[in-house]
């Protein structure tokens, strides 16, 4: 029997694609344009350093200030909600 060989799982060039994160999402990340992949990678890193990730709940990040401003005034979102969310803040 034969083994096939696996190919290496080729990255979408779409999520490589630098985006420009706006004045807003640009508090928690930076201003420079970032790759999708490593914008998200940012957005956890703030999320965890700054406790805000739901205790009860881990699906849930709490808002701070500057998170509040990206959620459009809500306290809480999911974390499903968050790519939506920060697609409304690049261009």
């Amino acid at each position: 029997m034969a083994t096939k060989k696996k190919s290496a799982r080729k990255p979408n060039a779409a999520f490589l694609k630098p985006v420009q994160p706006d004045e807003d999402l640009a508090v928690i990340v930076g201003s420079k344009p970032l790759p999708r992949t490593e914008l998200t990678k940012k957005i956890w890193a703030y999320i965890k350093k700054n406790g805000l990730q739901d205790k009860k709940n881990k699906r849930n990040i709490n808002a701070d200030d500057n998170l509040k401003v990206l959620f459009k005034g809500k306290k809480q979102v999911s974390m499903f909600e968050l790519t939506k969310i920060v697609s409304n803040h690049v261009s």
